[in-house]
C-alpha cells in the first residue's frame, strides 16, 4: 500500500472511531436524561400521594365542600321566598313582600312612564345576579295606599326595605346621572353603595349595557328628569 493511501485509510478508520465513540457519548446522555426524568416522575407521584393523604389538606376541602353546600341551601330557600326574579306584586301582596325579609327592592312605577320601563330593564337584570335581595314592582297607579303612606310624589321610585323598614330610596334618576342612557353597572355600583345589594361576583359584562332613550316621549307633569305619579 502506498503512503497516501495508507494515510488515507487511517485517516478514515480514525473518523470512524471518533463518530462511533461520539454516538456512544450521545446514547449514554439520552439514556440519563430518561432516568432523570422517571425518577423526577416518580418524585412527583410520591410527593401527589403524600398530599393526597394530607389530614389537613382533607379537613379544608370538606369545610369547602361543606360551605358550598350550605351557601346552595341558602340561595335555594330564598328563590322559594320569590328571590332570584323580578316579579310583578299587588298592593295586598305588599306587606307580606316586604316584612320578615333582610333586604328587599321595590320599584313603584307606572305602565305608560318610558322612564320606568328603563329601570324595570335594569332591575330585572340584576334579579338573578343577586340573590340575597329580594327584587318586586308594584304598579303605583293600582296601589294608592301604599303610595300614600310612603310619600311617594315622582316615578319611576325605587325603595330599599331592610328588614320591613323602608331605609332609603331612589327617585327618577337623580342618582344616576339624570339621563336615560345609565348602565345596569352604574345602577348595581349605587345599590351596592347604599348596601342593598352585595357585590356581585358574576363578571359577565352583560350588566353592563346600556338602555338608550330611542325618542318617545315621556308623560310628564314635572321637569323632564323625572314622571310624575
Amino acid at each position: 500500500m502506498d503512503p497516501d493511501s495508507f494515510r488515507s485509510t487511517f485517516s478514515g478508520l480514525a473518523f470512524g472511531n471518533v463518530m462511533a465513540a461520539a454516538a456512544r457519548d450521545y446514547q449514554k446522555e439520552l439514556l440519563a436524561q430518561e432516568k432523570a426524568q422517571a425518577s423526577s416522575a416518580k418524585n412527583e407521584e410520591f410527593d401527589l400521594d403524600e398530599l393526597m393523604d394530607d389530614p389537613e389538606l382533607e379537613r379544608l376541602h370538606a369545610e369547602r365542600i361543606a360551605a358550598l353546600k350550605n351557601e346552595a341551601e341558602k340561595r335555594e330557600a330564598l328563590k322559594r321566598q320569590g328571590h332570584g326574579e323580578y316579579r310583578e306584586i299587588t298592593e295586598g301582596d305588599f306587606l307580606g313582600e316586604v316584612t320578615g325579609i333582610g333586604r328587599v327592592i321595590c320599584h313603584f312605577y307606572h305602565k305608560e312612564f318610558y322612564r320606568c320601563k328603563i329601570m324595570d330593564k335594569h332591575l330585572k337584570s340584576l334579579a338573578p345576579r343577586h340573590v340575597e335581595t329580594k327584587f318586586i314592582r308594584l304598579d303605583a297607579e293600582n296601589a294608592p295606599f301604599i303610595v300614600s303612606k310612603l310619600a311617594i310624589k315622582t316615578l319611576p321610585c325605587v325603595i330599599l326595605f331592610r328588614d320591613g323598614i323602608a331605609k332609603d330610596r331612589l327617585v327618577g334618576f337623580q342618582d344616576l346621572g339624570g339621563k336615560d342612557d345609565f348602565t345596569t353597572k352604574t345602577l348595581e355600583n349605587l345599590l351596592i353603595k347604599k348596601g342593598i345589594i352585595s357585590e356581585s361576583k358574576d363578571k359577565d359584562e352583560d350588566g353592563a349595557e346600556s338602555y338608550s332613550d330611542r325618542g318617545r316621549s315621556i308623560r310628564s307633569s314635572v321637569a323632564h328628569d323625572s314622571d310624575s305619579d
